[in-house]
């Protein structure tokens, strides 16, 4: 779980997050989300759960168990799905 930390961090900035705004759907404050990303807490079971669905991401991949991550696919049509997983096999193969 020592990657927990930089995980979540990574996460948040990527969707343009601050700190701040995670506590706020957590019903925490931007301390314990602060100490979370510098590994001083680790979150309860529940409040690891609530970061996955935010994130939508599995657990394991927050605990750094897996590094699958699932990709939000709606809103594209079938064309740009395929040239998207066109792209991932590619990149795969290098």
């Amino acid at each position: 779980m020592v990657d927990f930390g930089n995980t979540l961090k990574t996460l948040r900035v990527k969707k343009n997050m601050t700190q701040a705004q995670l506590a706020q759907k957590l019903g925490l404050t931007k301390s314990v989300i602060s100490a979370y990303e510098t590994g001083l807490r680790l979150p309860s079971y529940d409040v690891l759960i609530h970061i996955s669905k935010i994130f939508n991401v599995s657990t394991d991949y927050l605990l750094g168990l897996e590094r699958k991550q699932e990709i939000d696919l709606s809103g594209l049509s079938d064309d740009e799905i395929t040239a998207l997983m066109n792209l991932i096999k590619a990149m795969k193969r290098r």
